[in-house]
């Protein structure tokens, strides 16, 4: 006898906001990836705004509350991490419910740096990451038409959103 597994579908959504520094960079780390920049974000961990999104998009999701509650930020044990720790643990509280990871789309708002170069390696890193289908993550970047503090290069803000599947007995 075959029996049939019926799932619950969850949605999350993830917004986070870094300011960029005065530091000189070589680098700027956005999904994972490190992108030529001149600029620095200012952050506890290794200040990749995107990967906070798509870690409390996970976190939304599954009712497990946000990346602050999971990686205080006045822990210094977390202070440089990169950012696929934070993203790893949201994917083992999923994995923990038998859950799965369906699809990810992440928008990146910014006037600087252009994303389009980069996505293909954007979307190649976070389907490793996101152990998905490159067809199942999706990246996209934005402009503010230079309103507001986006606009004005002061930092970049993201947004994810995720579909989980949680199978129900």
């Amino acid at each position: 006898m075959v029996r049939r597994m019926d799932y619950e579908f969850c949605s999350g959504l993830g917004f986070d906001v870094h300011s960029f520094s005065d530091e000189v960079a070589e680098t700027i780390r956005l999904c994972g990836v490190d992108i030529p920049f001149h600029r620095k974000l200012k952050g506890h961990s290794d200040a990749d705004v995107a990967l906070h999104a798509l870690t409390d998009a996970i976190y939304g999701a599954i009712g497990a509350g946000d990346i602050g509650q999971h990686f205080p930020p006045s822990n210094d044990d977390f202070k440089n991490m990169d950012s696929a720790v934070f993203l790893e643990h949201s994917l083992s509280l999923v994995r923990a419910e038998k859950g799965e990871l369906v699809n990810a789309d992440i928008t990146l708002i910014c006037e600087e740096p252009k994303i389009g170069p980069y996505r293909p390696y954007i979307k190649e890193r976070l389907s490793s990451l996101l152990y998905l289908d490159k067809r199942r993550v999706n990246i996209k970047a934005t402009t503010t038409e230079q309103l507001g503090f986006t606009g004005r290069k002061e930092g970049i803000a993201a947004q994810a959103v995720v579909s989980i599947a949680i199978p129900i007995d």
